[in-house]
């Protein structure tokens, strides 16, 4: 597939052309191969909503897009605009939300659906900066929205898009440590004007950097840049920059608690006592410490008097 879109020239033939004609190749390669290869994926269809983007793009923060697809569907069946989650409570946000991870996102949605409510009647706005007004909307979000649920010509870039950039422009094996301003300023200067390109190219990058430039192992016969591709022109050098923080491990930590506390609470509609609490970890010292943090972060109500609940409104 390289191959086909490289049209016969040779990486040492690009370098001679220089970096700004092989950047200016890179938009409308990427974008062709993204009309033959993008995957069928709901937020990707005609007449997907605005507020389904916005629910997708929320979802799909640090979660596999296959454990996205059911919830968001069971989601959007349930309460299929802003209007319709925001007359709701947010323990059942919370509640739907259900094992998808990292369970404020819950809680930031269904703020950002009330405001959408009473600030924008019911309707998520199109702007960036409007977005961004909304309570739990960040920087990525408000452009993703911007972009494909409204195809505003605004750089989009995530951990896919990254790689991506760091390849094929920087010449360099790996992303490293989050340089946002810096990343979209490249992707700025990569962006085509018109809208339907623009989107295209967001989408296509994005999608190039999950499918085919990946982190290991990467496909660069499949890939429609590999005669552009800065790294590959370089020799494929080794990485020797700062490296991105690695998660920590899941089994044994703060975050595996949390989430049997919410399970907890989940699947209980009245305050759970504090002694069915502390049969669920074994580590008082730490199990104190997410229940303290799921109250700070308002996931959680009550006290050992009371019980334990989610939140309530």
């Amino acid at each position: 597939m390289g191959a086909r879109y490289a049209q016969g020239r040779s990486v040492e033939a690009v370098q001679t052309t220089g970096g700004q004609e092989r950047r200016a190749g890179i938009p409308p390669r990427v974008i062709a191969w993204f009309a033959e290869n993008a995957r069928d994926l709901p937020w990707r269809r005609p007449g997907f909503s605005a507020w389904g983007t916005l629910v997708s793009e929320i979802m799909l923060q640090q979660t596999p897009v296959a454990r996205v697809i059911p919830r968001l569907e069971q989601w959007l069946a349930r309460w299929p605009s802003a209007d319709a989650l925001a007359v709701d409570s947010p323990a059942e946000a919370v509640r739907a939300w259900d094992r998808l991870g990292y369970p404020r996102r819950a809680l930031r949605l269904h703020a950002a659906a009330v405001a959408i409510s009473e600030r924008h009647g019911g309707v998520v706005p199109d702007d960036v900066d409007a977005l961004l007004a909304l309570p739990g909307i960040g920087d990525y979000t408000a452009r993703a929205v911007a972009a494909f649920a409204y195809g505003k010509p605004v750089p989009v870039v995530d951990v896919n898009t990254r790689r991506v950039l760091a390849r094929a422009i920087a010449g360099q094996g790996e992303v490293g440590p989050a340089r946002t301003r810096a990343d979209l300023t490249t992707m700025q200067a990569l962006l085509p004007s018109e809208p339907t390109e623009a989107r295209a190219f967001n989408a296509g990058a994005m999608e190039l950097g999950q499918t085919v430039c990946v982190a290991r192992s990467p496909k660069c016969d499949a890939c429609p840049i590999t005669a552009l591709c800065a790294w590959r022109a370089a020799g494929y050098p080794e990485y020797e920059g700062p490296t991105a923080p690695r998660q920590p491990r899941f089994e044994g930590s703060d975050r595996q608690v949390r989430g049997l506390i919410m399970r907890e609470l989940r699947l209980s509609d009245t305050p759970v006592p504090a002694e069915v609490i502390e049969q669920l970890w074994p580590d008082a010292v730490q199990r104190e410490r997410a229940l303290a943090g799921l109250l700070a972060d308002g996931l959680a109500t009550g006290d050992d008097e009371q019980g334990y609940r989610l939140p309530v409104g």
